[in-house]
């Protein structure tokens, strides 16, 4: 299947942990031009607001740059104001000002043709016990995204998933409470942002997660990368996890799923740019492996129930 790569515009930017600082910052004007040397973009995806501005400064920038947009990303996690939460904050004025965040998301997203927004609720969760009500966290939950769906029922929600980080326990950190949630919510706009990584951290198959979205009609948005499945290092495709990187682009492909894919990879050594463009190329040669595989053969070894066989084969195939 046709899909389109799409970066994230925060991995050509600076990059730190608590001890050192891998790659300098860059302004959002830098980052979109780096973004068009790399071979194989189709597009971008901005944060908001931190890229475009609280009221929408920088998408003229955007607009310059000649960029499509796959999704506008909501950052409600980074400023102070969200410490206790967002749209789980207990002060409803806080919880009002992040659907506010996301509605100005969708009016930028209709600017771009793009009709989607892709929020990751990092820091709406608990710490330990007894830090939160549960219950009033999940009906706010349920409100704010019923209210920001009824917004403009022609542009997608789609929510990215995550275990944990910001929060110890994020409200929605996995597919299937998500997909419940989703169901609970009611919204036919409301989806599902895939993220490979956080799938691996939640110790999910992405294959069969990705699934069970296309079956409930909610997968909307793909990110590719890769982790040690303990934390979510952004690592670059198939650099940890081969095998379930591979059989994930199968289904993705076998189950038609035509729209973008998003890569949130960071590195430690070299360039951003170096590592978005090594990505793109092994996705090809990833596609390019099933290929040499053959889907005759990956629908034998699945009935077969032999994992020795099936290991050996698709060893074989790497020769």
């Amino acid at each position: 299947m046709t899909t389109k790569n799409s970066i994230l515009l925060g991995t050509l930017g600076k990059y730190s942990d608590r001890f050192h600082t891998y790659q300098p910052e860059k302004s959002f004007s830098d980052r979109l031009e780096v973004a068009k040397s790399i071979p194989r973009t189709d597009g971008v995806e901005p944060v908001y607001p931190q890229d475009l501005g609280h009221n929408g400064e920088n998408v003229q920038i955007l607009k310059d740059s000649g960029h499509e947009v796959s999704a506008i990303n909501v950052n409600l996690k980074g400023e102070d104001l969200f410490r206790a939460g967002s749209f789980t904050n207990p002060d409803a004025s806080v919880r009002k000002k992040s659907v506010d965040y996301m509605k100005k998301a969708i009016d930028i997203s209709t600017e771009f043709d793009a009709n989607m927004i892709s929020v990751c609720p990092l820091i709406d969760g608990s710490d330990h016990p007894f830090h939160v009500d549960h219950m009033k966290q999940w009906h706010w939950a349920i409100e704010a995204f019923q209210e920001v769906s009824n917004y403009n029922s022609d542009v997608k929600i789609s929510i990215e998933y995550k275990a944990y980080e910001v929060r110890n326990r994020i409200i929605l950190p996995s597919m299937g409470k998500t997909l419940h949630f989703c169901d609970r919510v009611g919204s036919k706009n409301l989806g599902v942002t895939m993220d490979l990584g956080h799938a691996l951290i939640e110790q999910e198959s992405p294959a069969a997660e990705m699934a069970a979205a296309h079956d409930a009609g909610r997968l909307f948005y793909i990110h590719f990368n890769d982790n040690n499945r303990q934390a979510d290092w952004d690592m670059p495709v198939g650099s940890v996890n081969l095998w379930e990187t591979l059989e994930a682009i199968y289904f993705m492909d076998k189950i038609g799923y035509d729209g973008w894919i998003a890569y949130d990879v960071f590195t430690r050594a070299g360039k951003g740019s170096d590592a978005i463009s090594h990505t793109f190329e092994t996705m090809e040669d990833l596609r390019s492996l099933i290929a040499k595989i053959g889907n005759t053969k990956i629908q034998e070894l699945s009935e077969s129930g032999d994992s020795a066989y099936v290991a050996k084969e698709l060893i074989k195939h790497l020769l």
